[in-house]
C-alpha cells in the first residue's frame, strides 16, 4: 500500500527537525520528504494531514504485562494494541509476570508468541527484560550468560535490590554481555510501609510518608559501585529533585550511566493525591512541586535520558480498596502522549523536539539501540498524532484490558491516529 501523507507536521528527533512536509510510504518503507510531491501512482492513497504531527515511533523503556499468569489484568495482545494505539512502536516489559521472566525456556515462549503477535499488521516490537535475581528476596543470581543468548533485551528486576553485595557481583558479571542493565534504587527499609512522599500533604492526608532519601541514599550507593566498576547502568524510575542532582553530577564526572523517570511523576505531583483515587498510589510515590519542576528540567536538560511509561495494569477489584491497600501502579500506553503534549507542549514548557526525544530516540538509546531518521529508505517506524482531536477515557475506548488511571472518565485532547511498526 502507498500512502501521501500531505503537509504534514515532520518531528524527527533524529535530525533535530521541525517541518512542514509532504511524506511519501510505500510498503512500510519512506519514499521521500519533500516540500511537495506530486510525482504518484494512480492507486496512491493520499491524506490530507494539516494539524496533523508525524514522529518516529515511541520507545517504551518498561512497562508489565499481565502474561503470563495475571492474563485477567493484561495479555501480550492487548498490551500491543493499546502500544500501537498509543503511538509506540517498542515496548520492554518487565520480568514480574508469573512464572518471572528468569530462564531461556520462558523467553524463547515469549519470543514465539511475540512472533504470532507481531506478524499482525502494525504491532509493535515486544521486547523482554530478562530477571537479575531468582528469587523475591533477590538472593540468588539469575543465569545471566544464558538469558542474553536467549535474546533479552537486557536485565532489569523492576524491584529494587538492596543487597549491594549482589548487585556488585551483577556489574561485574554483566560488563562483558554489552546488554543495558536497570535498576530502580530504592531503600525499602527507609521506605517502611509508606504510600506518599513526604511532606505537608502527606500529614494533611494522614497517608504513611515516604522520605525522598530512600531513593537517594540508594542511587548513591549504586553510582559509587558504578565509579568502582564501570558497568554501564539505567537508573530507573527517578521521581525527587535531589536524585536529579546526584545524577547530573555522577555524568558529569564521566560514569557511564542513564536515567529515566515515568510519564505520571512528571505530570502531577502530591495535591493530586487528595482524592485518594487508587490509581494514584504509585511506587515511587508522586513528588512534591519542587520534585516535579526538577524532573522537568532533568528531561529537558538530557540529565534525565528518557520518560518511561511504566504501564502497570490492574483489574478493578484488586484497585477497589483503601488507597494504602491497593497495589501501585496505573495504566499509560494509549494516555501518555496525549497529557504530555496537553501538560508540557501546548503550556509551552517543552518544545515538540524535547518531547519526542524523550519518548523516542533517547529512550532507544537507553537500550543500546536506535530509531531511523524520517528520511528516504528508511524503515516507516513512525507515530501519526491528532493534538486536536479530543476523545473520552472510557473502558470502551481503550485496548487495554485494565482501566486504573485517574483520567478514566476525562475528556482528552489529543489522539494517535495511526502507527507505522
Amino acid at each position: 500500500m502507498t500512502e501521501l501523507l500531505q503537509q504534514v507536521r515532520v518531528i524527527d528527533p533524529v535530525s533535530g527537525t521541525d517541518q512542514i512536509a509532504d511524506v511519501l510510504i510505500a510498503d512500510d518503507e519512506i519514499q521521500a520528504v519533500a516540500a511537495k510531491i506530486s510525482d504518484i501512482s494512480p492507486d496512491t492513497q493520499i491524506k490530507d494531514c494539516r494539524g496533523l504531527v508525524l514522529g518516529t515511533g515511541l520507545v517504551d523503556l518498561y512497562s508489565h504485562s499481565g502474561e503470563p499468569g495475571f492474563e485477567e489484568r493484561e495479555t501480550l495482545s492487548s498490551l500491543l494494541q493499546a502500544a500501537a494505539a498509543g503511538g509506540f512502536t517498542r515496548v520492554s516489559i518487565l520480568p514480574d509476570t508469573s512464572p518471572a521472566i528468569d530462564n531461556p525456556a520462558l523467553v524463547a515462549q515469549l519470543q514465539r508468541s511475540r512472533g504470532a503477535k507481531e506478524s499482525l499488521h502494525s504491532s509493535p516490537l515486544l521486547q523482554v527484560w530478562g530477571a537479575i535475581t531468582l528469587d523475591v528476596a533477590g538472593k540468588q543470581m539469575a543465569e545471566l550468560a544464558d538469558l542474553a543468548n536467549a535474546g533479552v533485551v537486557g536485565f532489569s528486576d523492576g524491584r529494587p535490590l538492596e543487597n549491594l553485595g549482589l548487585v556488585r557481583r551483577v556489574l561485574e558479571y554483566l560488563q562483558p554481555l554489552g546488554k543495558p542493565v536497570a535498576f530502580w534504587p530504592c531503600d525499602r527499609q527507609l521506605a517502611a510501609n509508606g504510600v506518599m512522599r513526604e511532606g505537608a500533604e502527606a500529614i494533611r492526608l494522614g497517608l504513611p510518608p515516604v522520605t525522598a532519601s530512600a531513593e537517594t541514599t540508594a542511587i548513591a550507593s549504586l553510582l559509587e559501585l558504578v565509579a568502582a566498576i564501570g558497568t554501564p547502568v539505567h537508573i530507573m524510575r527517578v521521581s525527587t529533585s535531589r536524585s536529579v542532582e546526584l545524577i547530573a553530577s555522577a555524568k558529569a564526572a564521566g560514569l557511564p550511566i542513564t536515567a529515566s523517570t515515568t510519564w505520571m511523576h512528571l505530570l502531577l505531583d502530591t495535591k493530586a493525591v487528595k482524592s485518594y483515587n487508587t490509581s494514584l498510589h504509585l511506587d515511587p510515590p508522586l513528588g512534591n512541586p519542587c520534585d516535579v519542576t526538577a524532573l522537568r528540567e532533568g528531561v529537558r536538560a538530557g540529565v534525565i535520558d528518557a520518560i518511561a511509561i511504566d504501564h502497570a495494569p490492574y483489574t478493578y477489584e484488586e484497585k477497589v480498596q483503601a488507597f494504602a491497600e491497593a497495589p501501585s501502579g496505573a495504566i499509560g500506553l494509549e494516555l501518555a502522549l496525549p497529557l504530555l503534549w496537553q501538560y508540557l507542549v501546548e503550556t509551552k514548557e517543552f518544545t515538540v523536539l524535547e518531547l519526542w526525544q524523550a519518548l523516542s530516540s533517547r529512550a532507544a538509546e537507553c537500550l543500546g539501540q536506535q530509531v531511523s531518521a524520517i528520511i528516504p529508505n528508511q524503515t516507516a517506524e513512525l507515530a501519526l498524532f491528532d493534538p486536536q482531536q479530543t476523545w473520552k477515557v472510557e473502558r470502551k475506548n481503550l485496548h487495554t484490558l485494565s482501566s486504573n488511571t485517574p483520567w478514566l472518565g476525562q475528556q482528552l485532547q489529543g489522539r494517535v491516529v495511526q502507527t507505522w511498526c
